[in-house]
């Protein structure tokens, strides 16, 4: 360690080592399986490559099973698989290649992409009788999500980006490269003469992210580097947490709920800060509508038009839907229930 005390930070183009790897898997260990998401690339084979070398030294740990999913948009999807697949067995590691059949999004192409993925690794882990998945998600990653939830306007829980852990259905999604330079991954599969393969979808700028890549250099000549936008994402992912607890509180506190309706007295609902009714209101839309989550932005549009309501005392007409929930305001209470289900139109012979 430098004689001021601080930590010696890696360079950005070394290998990781053996005791960084054994960092970064430490929270594993008790593990019964783990799936590894390996697609052929980069930076999932050095998931592949450091999980093992990990495990290795480990005298009990978790099993390993590694997952390739071929999404057939790409004809050397099965070659790379074919490639996982061999390295896979060199390292004694059991691994299976699951394909993504049926018709394909003719929009959305990466968003429907990649639920399919976690879809089917969420299977394979249940049919393995794993709890955890681990991704290869980098840091430079983690940069492009934030700058692409940037430029969509969206709120606090967005800009934090990923999360180290977060859970899907009844598995954990694990990243632990997050703060972890794509470049360390490339080193350290060349130091272990391991090869991996090329997307150039990766490239593709006809998809968003791609087009963020090119961008990032730029960018990061102005400071604005994968490094600082994680040191951000951190302290948003940190802010947002604070406020949940406190919008916890809130909940527990003031919301009643009477059968599938849910009420709110309108003086302690005023007295909160605007971020905190705003999240108080979101969850109770959530829980009760039946369309799915409610946009930010609406409802934020639909707290605007409550709190003016309020304020004009136009309150027994005020009545709003939003993601399949109604909001009204009675005497004294704030109410959200489901929405009477919506007519269809009949169409004249």
């Amino acid at each position: 360690m430098p004689r001021d005390g601080r930590a010696k930070l890696p360079r950005e183009g070394s290998p990781i080592s053996s005791a960084e790897a054994a960092r970064l898997f430490s929270d594993l260990k008790s593990a019964g399986a783990v799936v590894l998401a390996v697609s052929g690339g980069p930076d999932s084979t050095a998931l592949l490559w450091l999980a093992s070398q990990w495990r290795g030294r480990l005298k009990a740990g978790p099993k390993l099973i590694a997952v390739t999913i071929d999404h057939g948009l790409r004809l050397e999807a099965a070659q790379e698989a074919r490639a996982v697949k061999k390295l896979a067995a060199r390292l004694r590691i059991p691994h299976t290649t699951v394909r993504w059949t049926g018709a394909k999004p003719l929009r959305g192409l990466p968003a429907g992409a990649r639920e399919a993925r976690y879809a089917m690794l969420a299977e394979a882990a249940r049919k393995s009788g794993a709890v955890c998945i681990l991704t290869a998600h980098t840091r430079d990653d983690q940069a492009e999500t934030f700058m692409m939830r940037l430029s969509r306007g969206s709120g606090l829980a967005g800009l934090a980006a990923m999360a180290r852990r977060s859970v899907r259905g009844d598995v954990v999604i694990v990243r632990p490269f997050l703060d972890v330079p794509k470049a360390r991954l490339i080193a350290t599969l060349d130091k272990a003469n391991v090869t991996f393969a090329d997307d150039p979808s990766n490239r593709d700028e006809a998809f968003t992210r791609p087009r963020w890549r090119r961008l990032m250099p730029e960018l990061a000549k102005e400071g604005v580097d994968a490094r600082n936008i994680g040191r951000l994402t951190v302290r948003l992912a940190r802010a947002h947490a604070a406020l949940e607890a406190i919008v916890d509180r809130a909940e527990q506190a003031l919301l009643r709920r009477d059968g599938k309706r849910q009420t709110l007295a309108i003086d302690a609902f005023l007295s909160l800060p605007d971020e905190i009714r705003l999240r108080l209101l979101q969850r109770a839309i959530d829980r009760v509508g039946y369309e799915g989550p409610a946009e930010l932005g609406k409802v934020e549009t639909l707290l605007d038009e409550l709190t003016e309501a309020l304020a004009q005392r136009a309150r027994r007409s005020f009545r709003r839907t939003l993601a399949g929930a109604l909001v009204g305001i009675g005497r004294e209470t704030l109410m959200i229930e489901p929405a009477p289900p919506r007519r269809t139109q009949r169409t004249r012979p």
